[in-house]
């Protein structure tokens, strides 16, 4: 599609789904009525009614592929980041319990506020992830769920959801440096893997 090649050694990922490319189906499928099929998406959406208790938040993406990194002697937020999206787990050389990737990204905190929720994005083989100080004190961790079935939305051997965490309010300020950390089984390697951590955050009173 668009003249745009893919390179031979490519296993799979984001640069094989843009815009207008669709799954290889088999030889003599007619895509007619008969043969296709319509998918939805059903949604639960629930909300409080706003009023003067109610403190606005924003949600950040916090990736663990960025590649920020701080100037030596630099005490200035930079907004100069660059994220893969996508990064590759080799499986490990042993067997057993010991096979685990640790993926860390230190990045420097933009705004002075609260920080209330917090929620991973895995994929499969994922075993945690987890955001925290650079002395070690942890804000939140977040945790797979993976399915037992067959059914959608259980699908054994697949994450099907993260636990979310609610901290009491973590103040952090403008440059601190926070540790973003991302935990996968290398028993198997795991390709084109795109993890990030969503903080919600109040601005400061």
């Amino acid at each position: 599609m668009y003249g745009r090649a893919i390179k031979p050694d490519y296993k799979g990922g984001l640069l094989c789904c843009y815009d207008k490319t669709q799954c290889l189906v088999r030889n003599g499928f007619d895509n007619v009525e008969e043969t296709t099929r319509s998918l939805y998406l059903k949604y639960t959406v629930r909300w409080v009614d706003w009023d003067s208790s109610v403190v606005p938040a924003k949600v950040y993406i916090i990736n663990v592929t960025d590649s920020w990194e701080r100037s030596e002697g630099s005490t200035g937020v930079s907004q100069e980041h660059f994220c893969h999206l996508e990064y590759e787990v080799k499986a490990c050389k042993t067997n057993g319990d010991g096979c685990v990737d640790v993926k860390k990204k230190s990045l420097m905190m933009p705004f002075n506020g609260y920080i209330v929720y917090g929620a991973a994005h895995e994929h499969a083989g994922g075993i945690g992830a987890a955001l925290y100080r650079e002395d070690g004190e942890g804000i939140c961790t977040s945790m797979p769920k993976y399915g037992n079935g067959d059914e959608p939305g259980k699908e054994a051997g697949y994450i099907v959801g993260m636990s979310s965490c609610y901290p009491e309010p973590v103040k952090v300020s403008s440059g601190e440096t926070l540790t973003l950390e991302f935990n996968y089984s290398s028993a198997v390697g795991h390709t084109e893997l795109w993890d990030s951590l969503h903080p919600g955050c109040s601005a400061a009173a």
